[in-house]
């Protein structure tokens, strides 16, 4: 039987979920919220911090074998990243229907779930296999890599594309974990997994003589690796709660029209970022190298900020289940706190700190100039993207996708002209990341004005 099929009842359309009584989690204090947050928020980001390690070892081994090698890889891995980074509504929407399953009481249902995830993830990486490796060639050159380059990112992607299946399940597999309330076996594998990766690539790339094809199989067989994990995991929890292991096209439909609108959001946001690169592209040489280096840290930065996200997936998803609307609103606001907060903290610290790691990252004396400028806006906004980063992930576990995806959407549409026009206003690098700020800005405006309201309160085991 899907997990869709057996949603408790609904509150009576007279009242609003909003003013439900509160259950024990409703009345937790502070201090209880901090501990519930900490809990998932540390390990999480652990875990996300090793999918960049991943991408860095790989190029710390390739860029001994020479520079058009590591162009290859460095072009291969962006549209990898691209292929695949897309779908990581997989985790995201498979948390938020996992933690309602929790939240009801309804262990099995939510394991059930996370079986259906995993199976769209399964449905979803056939075509994406298919066309990885049909485009190779045509994306190496959209991506700009060189004749020298262009035979490398080829072999590198296609190698690649085999471990897109196991990559797409890692996703959904770490949803369905996170949706149990465990952040802690996704940090092991993924330590795992990286430690796997780097012993796997030395090995092939050096010690087989496979160059650029040896890193290419290490990283698969790393993945499937951690893909295995996860199963392991998986099925075990679906034999222990009786669920079947099946697929079932009701559930599997389900996930992917949650999923739906957090593709859409998905989309828009990587838009926004490929539209700043190419904005800074049209400045010159020293900007766009300026721009990579303060986007490279920003994303860094945006990791600590989203794992407080994940938690709020996880912790929102379970109040909404349990019909606890007054506890999701508590913990709503504890979450809030936490990444303002944080986000403070991130930026001072990235004001205090440029004169130690900016000549780190390159020597050019006017690259410098630009990068100090564009790190203190980077500074300034990090604590809008606290907020922002929390409220995402609070209506993503609240199951507000299709809100979401029009808010997305809207944001684009503001920040495309304000970035286009910083060309013909000379406002240069600090004008596109000027840009940036109300970019980030506008989706605060768009989340804080849902979660005041109580149109994502939507309380039961599945949202309607």
């Amino acid at each position: 039987m899907s997990a869709a099929t057996d949603e408790p009842p609904r509150p009576s359309p007279g009242r609003s979920p909003d003013r439900s009584p509160g259950r024990g989690p409703g009345r937790r204090s502070g201090r209880g919220h901090d501990r519930e947050i900490l809990a998932l928020a540390v390990p999480a980001f652990g875990a996300l911090v090793a999918e960049p390690l991943f991408l860095m070892a790989d190029s710390a081994i390739v860029g001994h074998l020479g520079t058009p090698q590591l162009a290859g890889v460095g072009v291969a891995s962006a549209a990898l990243t691209t292929a695949t980074g897309v779908f990581v509504f997989l985790a995201y929407a498979t948390t938020a229907a996992v933690a309602r399953r929790i939240g009801a009481g309804d262990r099995r249902g939510a394991v059930q779930q996370g079986v259906d995830g995993l199976w769209l993830a399964l449905g979803l990486a056939v075509p994406v296999v298919l066309l990885t490796l049909l485009l190779a060639p045509w994306a190496a050159g959209v991506l700009g890599a060189s004749p020298t380059a262009a035979p490398y990112a080829v072999t590198y992607l296609r190698i690649s594309s085999l471990g897109i299946p196991a990559m797409l399940l890692v996703l959904a597999a770490t949803g369905v974990l996170r949706g149990l309330q465990d952040t802690r076996t996704p940090l092991l594998v993924a330590v795992a997994g990286f430690t796997a990766n780097i012993g796997l690539n030395v090995g092939l790339v050096y010690g087989a003589g496979l160059g650029v094809a040896g890193s290419a199989w290490g990283t698969v067989l790393t993945q499937t690796g951690m893909a295995v994990a996860y199963l392991v995991v998986v099925v075990r929890g679906a034999r222990r709660e009786r669920a079947s292991l099946r697929p079932d096209p009701v559930g599997i439909r389900a996930g992917a029209r949650a999923g739906g609108p957090l593709l859409v959001r998905t989309v828009s946001l990587r838009a926004v970022l490929m539209l700043a690169t190419a904005v800074a592209a049209r400045l010159g040489d020293d900007q766009v190298a300026a721009h990579q280096i303060a986007m490279t840290l920003f994303g860094f930065l945006a990791f600590a900020l989203d794992a407080i996200a994940i938690a709020g997936q996880a912790i929102i998803g379970r109040h909404l289940g349990a019909s606890d609307a007054p506890g999701a609103r508590a913990a709503t606001r504890r979450m809030v706190e936490w990444g303002v907060g944080s986000g403070v903290v991130l930026g001072l610290l990235v004001v205090l700190a440029r004169p130690l790691f900016v000549p780190l990252f390159t020597p050019d004396p006017v690259v410098q100039g630009q990068l100090h400028t564009a790190l203190l806006l980077v500074a300034l906004c990090q604590p809008v993207a606290g907020l922002v980063f929390v409220l995402d992930g609070v209506l993503m576990g609240a199951g507000d996708g299709p809100y979401l995806a029009r808010a997305s959407l809207a944001t684009l549409a503001l920040f495309a002209p304000a970035a286009l026009a910083v060309p013909a206003t000379g406002t240069g690098l600090a004008g596109l990341w000027w840009a940036m700020n109300l970019f980030m800005l506008v989706r605060a405006v768009f989340l804080v004005a849902r979660a005041r309201g109580g149109h994502w309160l939507v309380t039961g085991a599945v949202r309607g």
